[in-house]
C-alpha cells in the first residue's frame, strides 16, 4: 500500500468573504509556494552570483519580485504612494541608467524572503477588504485602464516567469561555483 500523503489540487476561496476574489488569491498564493520550492533548492553563494553580460542575480530577481508587486499594489490598485514603511523595503531603485534591473547584492535569502512576505501581506490584507464591486472597477492610468483582478493575473505570471529564471540560474550557478 503507498503511504505518501496525496496532493490536494483543489482551488479554495477561504481567503476572501467574496469567494470569486479569494480563488485569485489562493492562486496567487499556489504561485507563491511554488517559487518557495525553487528557492529551497539554493545555496546562499548562488543569491549574488553574477552570470555575466546583463543578466541578474538570484537576488536582484527576487527583489524586482518584491519590488513589482508591491508597486502594482500601490500605484494601480490602491491608487496611492508608497508608505514609508514600504519605501524603506527597497532601498536601491529598480532599474538603472540603462534601463535594466539595478544589481542588489549583500541580502540573505531570510531578508530577500521577508521584503517577499511583507509584500505580499500588505496585498493579501489590501484584497481581503474589497468587495467584488472594487476587485473589477478599473483604475484610469495615464496610459492604461487597469482592474485589481487583472493585476492578480499579472502578478502571478510575472512571478512564475522569474520563477523560471530564477531555476536556470540556480542551475548555472551550480555548474559554474562546484568549479
Amino acid at each position: 500500500m503507498d503511504s505518501r500523503k496525496k496532493d490536494a489540487l483543489i482551488v479554495d476561496a477561504h481567503l476572501s468573504k467574496a469567494p470569486e476574489i479569494g480563488r485569485w488569491l489562493w492562486a496567487l498564493q499556489d504561485t507563491r509556494q511554488r517559487t518557495m520550492r525553487e528557492l529551497g533548492k539554493l545555496s546562499p553563494a548562488m543569491l549574488d552570483w553574477l552570470p555575466g553580460g546583463d543578466e541578474s542575480s538570484i537576488g536582484t530577481v527576487l527583489y524586482h519580485i518584491a519590488d513589482i508587486e508591491a508597486d502594482w499594489l500601490y500605484v494601480e490598485v490602491l491608487e496611492k504612494p508608497f508608505p514609508p514603511e514600504v519605501v524603506a523595503l527597497f532601498p536601491s531603485g529598480t532599474r538603472d541608467e540603462q534601463g535594466h534591473l539595478t544589481q542588489v547584492q549583500g541580502f540573505s535569502l531570510e531578508q530577500h524572503l521577508n521584503r517577499l512576505e511583507i509584500v505580499r501581506g500588505l496585498l493579501l490584507d489590501a484584497y481581503q477588504q474589497m468587495d467584488l464591486a472594487e476587485f473589477r472597477r478599473a483604475r484610469s492610468l495615464p496610459n492604461y485602464d487597469v482592474t485589481p483582478e487583472w493585476v492578480l493575473h499579472h502578478l502571478m505570471q510575472h512571478e512564475a516567469e522569474h520563477r523560471s529564471q530564477i531555476g536556470a540560474l540556480r542551475a548555472r550557478a551550480e555548474s559554474d561555483l562546484a568549479t
